[in-house]
């Protein structure tokens, strides 16, 4: 049975999760991690997380995704989140990118969360 919530092609999926883990790395994310959740929850298939060192840091990884799908012609679904408090977040349906400070990724633990995930980077 399919599920209710909208969907893009699998292909997409992995598609917008690797070009925005690539423009992350191209503004100097730091510790970026891609982990397929596919086989743990009905929500999405990919998360991207990543670090930044400073509330301008995370507007410009957040600016630089969004730019850079777009110009793919992918627009971002939902965002949320400001670079002063620390986590931002991009939801492009199949694939979220949360951006945090250091401080917010400890404290919010995503990775322990997916844990068992496969990591992709």
């Amino acid at each position: 049975m399919e599920t209710a919530r909208a969907t893009n092609s699998k292909d997409q999926g992995i598609q917008i999760a690797e070009s925005a883990r690539q423009a992350l790395d191209e503004r100097h994310g730091e510790e970026i991690v891609l982990l397929d959740v596919r086989d743990h929850t009905s929500v999405m298939d990919y998360v991207v997380i990543v670090s930044g060192s400073s509330p301008p840091h995370l507007k410009a990884l957040f600016g630089e995704v969004q730019n850079q799908l777009k110009r793919s012609g992918i627009a971002v679904y939902r965002r949320a989140g400001t670079p002063e408090c620390g986590w931002m977040v991009l939801d492009y349906i199949d694939t979220v990118i949360h951006i945090f400070s250091p401080d917010a990724r400890r404290y919010y633990a995503l990775e322990e969360l997916w844990a068992r995930a496969p990591r992709l980077s």
